[in-house]
């Protein structure tokens, strides 16, 4: 099977320049650079043992701020993204957020870490979380989306496998009432999320059963996936934290968004210094392909 190295750098700084991707080509022994996006992505086409080339690959960058990935040719054009909300589309932390308006933000955002690090199990550390914000009015809901910040790439990310012909939907374990607004902006197809509980005008402290965690997230890519006759190598998978380790490793091609390391050492790629637009140049885009 023939493979392909990626070579993407942050298009922000757009620090890959001909003599790091001729160098890294040279190591893997790869052919003519072919270039994705001027200064931000190249592929080369590669022989022999992938894990090897990809070692070579990564040594040749010698520190440079340029992910690198080798994937299979065939099949590189995933037609179902899976992808986590939280740190991953957008920047925000939204339980986090609440928790910092609220005053108890350091306290919330250690659990947090633990969580997303694998330390806590998962549902259990949303249900603490949760019951912190007791009695809170409601309205610091809407003053916490106002903070929202999209992930840089996001937008051309999903607009462009839209518009390409495949399904993308948003798995999180935060609150619908974020999740929903964010896949509307986004224009994603479907959303899937927890649902946080109001009474009136103030948070109960609780939050809907069942929690929809790690394996609620791996179901839903299977679910998808078999409703719409794909393979799971048909499907990508993006996240950034321990919750998001099943749907990585069950999909066609998982990715490590700016991961914590639990997850970053289990992904088939871990993306560190591009932005979301690296999961199009991994399919084999060029950015004269993106959807505007």
């Amino acid at each position: 099977m023939s493979h392909v190295l990626i070579l993407i750098a942050d298009p922000a700084r757009a620090d890959l320049h001909d003599n790091i991707a001729s160098q890294a080509r040279d190591a893997v022994s790869g052919g003519p650079v072919r270039w994705l996006a001027p200064g931000i992505a190249a592929e080369t086409d590669v022989t022999g043992d992938p894990a090897v080339a990809l070692a070579s690959a990564r040594q040749a960058l010698a520190g440079a701020p340029v992910d690198a990935a080798i994937l299979p040719q065939a099949g590189r054009r995933k037609k179902l993204l899976v992808a986590d909300m939280e740190s991953t589309l957008i920047e925000n932390e939204f339980l986090d957020d609440i928790a910092a308006r609220a005053g108890i933000g350091a306290r919330v955002a250690e659990i947090t870490r633990r969580a997303m690090a694998g330390e806590l199990d998962f549902a259990g550390a949303l249900r603490e979380r949760v019951a912190m914000l007791k009695d809170l009015d409601a309205a610091i809901l809407e003053e916490t989306y106002a903070g929202l910040k999209i992930m840089p790439g996001a937008r051309t990310l999903i607009g462009t496998m839209r518009a390409h012909g495949a399904f993308t939907a948003i798995v999180s374990g935060g609150f619908r009432i974020f999740v929903d607004r964010v896949r509307a902006a986004l224009g994603a197809d479907h959303a899937e999320a927890n649902h946080l509980e109001v009474q009136g005008t103030r948070l109960t402290g609780t939050v809907s059963e069942p929690i929809f965690d790690r394996a609620g997230k791996r179901t839903t890519l299977e679910r998808l996936a078999s409703t719409r006759g794909l393979a799971l190598s048909d499907t990508m998978a993006v996240g950034d934290g321990a919750n998001d380790l099943d749907m990585i490793k069950a999909a066609g091609l998982g990715v490590a968004f700016r991961a914590k390391p639990v997850l970053a050492s289990a992904a088939a790629v871990s993306i560190r210094h591009g932005d979301l637009t690296a999961l199009l140049y991994l399919q084999g885009y060029r950015q004269a392909e993106f959807a505007a």
